[in-house]
C-alpha cells in the first residue's frame, strides 16, 4: 500500500482525517520525515514517541499509511461531535494513568490480535517544557503483554509549534524520526518481577531519548 493512496483501504471518517492531517502538516509544518522504512509493513506493532503538543498524535500518525488506533483521555468524551469523531476513528478511552485501565488495555490487546497498530505515548501526558519526562509503566505493561515490536518514534518542533499554554504557530517546521523496531527480548526482563513494566518502558524510552535530529545537508 502506498503512502500516497493508503487512505482509500482505512475506515472512512479515519481516511479523511489522515488525508486532512496529511494536508494540514505539508502545507503549515512540513519538516523532515525519516526512517518510514522502519514501520512493519504488515502485523501488529506499537509506535512509541515522546509527547510534547497535541500535534503529535496526528503528525506522527498521518505518516503511516496504514490504519492505527490511538489512546485518549476518557475526559475528551463529552457527547456530541467530539464523542462521536473519537469513536469513528477508533481511539481508546482510557484513564489519564493509561496502564492500569483494564478495560482499555483489553481494547489494546484486541486491536492487536487483529494485526492492528497503536500509538503510545510513554510520558502519559504532554511535556510543559518541551523537554523530555519521565516515562510511566503503562507502556511497559501494554508492551510487555502484547509481546510485539515497538518502533520508537521523536517528534521535533511540536512544542515550538503548539506547546502546553501556547498558541499555535503555522509556518513551524515539524520532524518525525522513525527507529528501528525494538523486539520484546530487548525491552522485555520477566526477571524483573514487580518491576517488570517500568524497566520495560524505561528500556523503550531510552531508544526515543536516543534518536538525534537530523542534521540539515550543507549546501
Amino acid at each position: 500500500m502506498s503512502q500516497r493512496f493508503g487512505q482509500v483501504e482505512m475506515q472512512p471518517v479515519y481516511g479523511i482525517s489522515h488525508y486532512l492531517a496529511t494536508v494540514v502538516y505539508g502545507m503549515f509544518f512540513r519538516g523532515d520525515i525519516v526512517g518510514l522504512d522502519h514501520l512493519p509493513a504488515s502485523g501488529s506493532f506499537l509506535i512509541a514517541a515522546n509527547h510534547a503538543s497535541f500535534l503529535d498524535p496526528p503528525f506522527i500518525g498521518c505518516q503511516v499509511s496504514r490504519q492505527i488506533a490511538y489512546f485518549a483521555r476518557k475526559t475528551l468524551w463529552k457527547g456530541g461531535f467530539s464523542s462521536w469523531w473519537l469513536d469513528s476513528v477508533g481511539t481508546i478511552p482510557v484513564d489519564r494513568d493509561g496502564g492500569q485501565d483494564v478495560s482499555a488495555i483489553k481494547r489494546v490487546l484486541k486491536a492487536l490480535k487483529e494485526d492492528r497498530a497503536l500509538i503510545l505515548f510513554p510520558e502519559g501526558t504532554r511535556s510543559a517544557n518541551g523537554c523530555l519526562q519521565e516515562p510511566k509503566a503503562g507502556v511497559g505493561l501494554i508492551a510487555c503483554r502484547a509481546q510485539v515490536p515497538v518502533v520508537p518514534a521523536r517528534i521535533f518542533g511540536s512544542f515550538e509549534a503548539f506547546g502546553k499554554g501556547q498558541p499555535l504557530r503555522l509556518g513551524t517546521p515539524v520532524t518525525v524520526v522513525f527507529d528501528r523496531p525494538i523486539l520484546p527480548a530487548e525491552y522485555d526482563d520477566p526477571a524483573a518481577g514487580k518491576e517488570r513494566y517500568q524497566v520495560a518502558s524505561e528500556r523503550i524510552f531510552a531508544h526515543i531519548a536516543a534518536i538525534a535530529a537530523p542534521v540539515p545537508p550543507v549546501i
